[in-house]
């Protein structure tokens, strides 16, 4: 379960303060695909990054599985990031003098794990998502996709329950882009795990089961994408994004 109750956080930038998130509220009670939808600016990526516990809410409870996040102290943080939440970037984040098999397996050494313990898992992750034969390749042997492949085959390395993808297409063109949605929510039924993917596009929140709107901080409502076997394409979603959050 993800539980974000009356969350808030704001930054001091230029001797102002902006409040970049009001007070959400959100709940996710079982694995599944879901979406944080919002225009630039929204709070989104703010968002993520409090539930990825790389920053710390203001005010406010966040609880994912059974811990309260937002009471941990760095040590038990640190911790949390390692197994209990796998983050997927826009960028990729790949090291450039790595291999693929060897950046999936960069953060159990970063952990202190030997790389030979940690070879079988990766090649493992790498072959799950059509990458056995590039384990060998360095990123820039590699097409966008294949490296954003590598970079959620990395996110799954220690087994976490949540996923987080932060515009995980960004860079990536309109065919890999379907190609990663449609793997993404594979992963979730597959593992049964649960993904949140912060984005703007109502092409990529299409692919998920729920969508949680944001507008200015908070959230502003939610669409059931896919339900009883009905499903909004992304001109649908779109609509109603402008219906509920008028924008």
């Amino acid at each position: 379960m993800i539980q974000c109750t009356n969350v808030k956080k704001s930054y001091a930038i230029g001797g102002n303060t902006v409040e970049a998130l009001k007070g959400v509220d959100l709940i996710i009670e079982r694995a599944g695909f879901y979406a944080i939808m919002g225009a630039s600016g929204s709070g989104k990526s703010t968002l993520l990054h409090l539930l990825a516990g790389i920053d710390s809410p203001d005010t406010g409870e966040i609880i994912i599985g059974e811990r309260r996040i937002d009471q941990l102290n760095e040590r038990e943080l640190t911790m949390f990031r390692r197994s209990g939440v796998g983050i997927v970037f826009q960028q990729f984040n790949l090291i450039p003098t790595m291999t693929a098999v060897e950046n999936v397996e960069l953060p159990g050494i970063l952990a202190g794990e030997r790389g030979g313990k940690l070879r079988p898992r990766a090649m493992e992750l790498l072959d799950r998502l059509g990458l056995a034969d590039r384990a060998g390749h360095r990123p820039q042997a590699m097409s966008g996709g294949e490296q954003q492949r590598v970079a959620i085959a990395r996110s799954l390395l220690f087994h976490p329950p949540v996923i987080l993808a932060d515009e995980p297409t960004g860079n990536l063109d309109s065919s890999s882009s379907e190609s990663l949605w449609a793997l993404l929510a594979e992963l979730a039924t597959e593992q049964e795990v649960t993904v949140v993917m912060v984005t703007h596009e109502p092409a990529a929140a299409a692919h998920c089961e729920r969508t949680f709107l944001l507008r200015d901080g908070v959230v502003a409502g939610t669409i059931e994408t896919r339900s009883n076997g009905d499903a909004l394409d992304a001109s649908g979603l779109a609509a109603e994004y402008q219906r509920l959050v008028g924008a």
